[in-house]
């Protein structure tokens, strides 16, 4: 019996959305790559119409798409994206969502809630996504939601390697910003070389919805620079109003380090304001010139993820990239 083989090396290719051009032609010069010709806009009445410029048969395709507002629009988009790859014989398709939508709607709080995130993941699969890759998700569990492999990448050694330029070492205290950051403050702790915890806790007066009314620091800060960590700051109320508990605790100093830069209004008056010394985040969403400020310093995850991309599309390893730990 005759059999026919083919011939020929996978072939990768690099499509982007319009939300965040900047990152993904970053990624592909990482890549040594160019972005795939795509064709992509709106229609009078909002719906959006993407094709891609040349053949994507039989690719390994990454589709890269930031989640800035207005969110719904780029998740349309994003998704679009992938139906069109898909129907245009893609061999796989992997969604490179740096800041993955609706992450912080994992869960049921209250009688019906919704659980976003893994609606999320499900229209992922629909629209034909073999893969998804993201960045410091708001919990782990979100893993769980999509039906394929999850690439979970952390921004942590970027942003702690960052940070142990900036201060003395020997005189750090990581500070998460409530007790659900606790378990990620204890790996931003082992990679500034041990220093110790602290973290704020917030008492409520249970006779007024959603009021806290009174905060404390729990942890040893007096006089040392304290890193405030979080996975995102979007008004940046929360991250804000810790900066100052751990002043008026006698703080020596204070750095805010988060991955995702949301930054609503009036996210970066308010941090501007903080009394924060200076504040890192990383490129996940693109900043325009009002949400930028003087104590802002942002960091490239370009390579990071062109790293990821480059063991993926190889058949390596992701975890490798973390020491194992991813």
């Amino acid at each position: 019996m005759s059999e026919i083989t083919a011939h020929g090396e996978k072939k990768l290719v690099l499509a982007t959305g319009r939300a965040h051009p900047e990152l993904a032609r970053e990624i592909a010069k990482e890549l040594g790559t160019d972005l795939l010709p795509v064709d992509a806009y709106d229609f009078a009445n909002g719906e959006i119409y993407v094709r891609a410029g040349e053949s994507v048969r039989g690719t390994d395709a990454f589709v890269i798409q930031a989640h800035p507002a207005p969110l719904n629009n780029h998740l349309m988009e994003q998704l679009i994206m992938i139906d069109s790859l898909k129907r245009a014989s893609a061999k796989r398709i992997t969604v490179v969502s740096p800041f993955y939508p609706y992450a912080r709607q994992d869960k049921k709080g209250r009688g019906r809630e919704p659980i976003s995130a893994r609606l999320v993941a499900d229209l992922y699969k629909t629209a034909g996504a073999d893969r998804i890759m993201s960045v410091d998700l708001h919990t782990s569990q979100i893993q769980g939601f999509f039906d394929g492999p999850v690439d979970h990448l952390m921004a942590i050694p970027l942003l702690a390697d960052y940070i142990r330029t900036r201060v003395d070492a020997e005189n750090i205290t990581v500070v998460s910003p409530d007790t659900g950051r606790v378990r990620v403050a204890e790996q931003w702790a082992e990679r500034l070389g041990g220093a110790p915890l602290a973290f704020v806790h917030k008492s409520r007066d249970l006779t007024v919805p959603n009021q806290a009314v009174s905060k404390t620091v729990v942890g040893q800060i007096e006089g040392r620079t304290c890193v405030l960590i979080d996975d995102m700051i979007d008004t940046g109320g929360t991250i804000s109003g810790a900066v100052q508990v751990l002043k008026n605790a006698g703080a020596k100093d204070v750095i805010i380090a988060a991955t995702h830069a949301v930054f609503s209004e009036p996210a970066a008056q308010r941090l501007s304001e903080s009394g924060a010394r200076e504040v890192v985040v990383t490129n996940t969403l693109p900043l325009n010139s009002s949400q930028r400020f003087p104590q802002l310093t942002v960091l490239s995850i370009a390579p990071l993820i062109a790293r990821a991309v480059r063991e993926v599309f190889d058949d390596g390893s992701v975890t490798s990239l973390f020491d194992g730990n991813a």
